[in-house]
């Protein structure tokens, strides 16, 4: 009876043993997290329009040598007025922002792609004589006196708009849309506000400080956001929501059609701030709001 007892024993300690080596070797096998948690690809709930691909007429020139890649300028034919607005566009189809542009008189545009993730915008930007090549380039190609300097940004194009109201040449800015772009970190890392993390602010100063300036009128600043979720680090939503928070703003229920079918579900302003919130957690659902810049232009007063 007392042999049998030890078998028992030695059975169950055995078993115990390989349970945990079980358990060790399942979480060796866990994948790591995603930089990015990936958004659905498809959904047919809105139309999802997009602005026609094709050459519009105009001056087009390339500039290789400012940027770690080339440059895209575009100045729209039969521009008769004295002085132009400039927009400097970061991440994005170049059809898209002479689209933009030519379907807005006194404007014309430079469309820079320099790849994916906001640091391959943000580090040349660190550098405040980056705009000014950009801006002396353009004055030289258009022959004619720049009335203002507005930059727009789609995605991870945010990172260079950061970058560049870190530096001095902020103050040349009159204006800024951002297209579905506002990103921050989580503290601690890759952490979620509902697992009890934060967004850093530092990743948002520069931005809160812009906004300011807008609500005073000496600015103005559009800032459009989908409902897409990353997971690893903030969302445009929870950066709007931090933005409206941190201004004492009140975020109005809103529903109606935007452009190329988009729902927009809400809004925030005061002064030169808009903030507009759009329905939307698939990646058609982010890209509506680069094509539907040709719309949120005019927006800037």
């Amino acid at each position: 009876m007392e042999r049998r007892y030890w078998q028992m024993i030695k059975k169950a300690q055995l078993f115990f043993l390989l349970a945990l080596v079980h358990i060790g070797i399942s979480a060796r096998q866990q994948p790591k997290m995603a930089s990015q948690n990936p958004s659905p690809m498809i959904e047919h709930i809105r139309p999802h329009e997009r602005v026609p691909d094709i050459s519009n007429s105009g001056l087009y020139e390339e500039w290789p040598n400012i940027l770690p890649k080339r440059v895209h300028f575009f100045l729209p034919e039969k521009m008769v007025t004295d002085s132009i607005n400039l927009l400097i566009h970061f991440h994005g189809a170049q059809n898209v922002v002479n689209y933009t542009v030519s379907h807005n008189p006194g404007w014309m545009a430079i469309t820079v792609n320099l790849g994916s993730g906001s640091s391959v915008y943000a580090s040349p930007f660190s550098e405040a004589n980056t705009l000014d090549k950009l801006i002396q380039a353009a004055s030289k190609a258009s022959a004619k006196p720049i009335r203002g300097i507005y930059l727009s940004g789609w995605s991870a194009g945010y990172g260079a708009i950061r970058s560049i109201l870190r530096n001095e040449t902020k103050h040349r800015i009159k204006g800024i849309i951002l297209l579905d772009g506002m990103h921050a970190g989580y503290v601690p890392n890759g952490t979620p506000l509902a697992a009890g993390g934060k967004i850093d602010p530092n990743d948002l100063s520069p931005f809160l400080d812009f906004a300011k300036s807008s609500i005073e009128g000496k600015t103005q600043f559009i800032f459009t956001h989908s409902a897409v979720f990353p997971g690893t680090f903030a969302s445009t939503t929870e950066c709007a929501d931090y933005l409206i928070q941190a201004l004492g703003l009140d975020l109005r229920p809103f529903l109606t059609e935007g452009p190329l079918g988009m729902q927009q579900l809400a809004k925030a302003s005061k002064g030169n701030l808009r903030i507009m919130a759009f329905a939307g957690n698939s990646a058609p659902d982010h890209v509506d709001h680069l094509h539907a810049m040709y719309w949120f232009l005019p927006l800037l007063k």
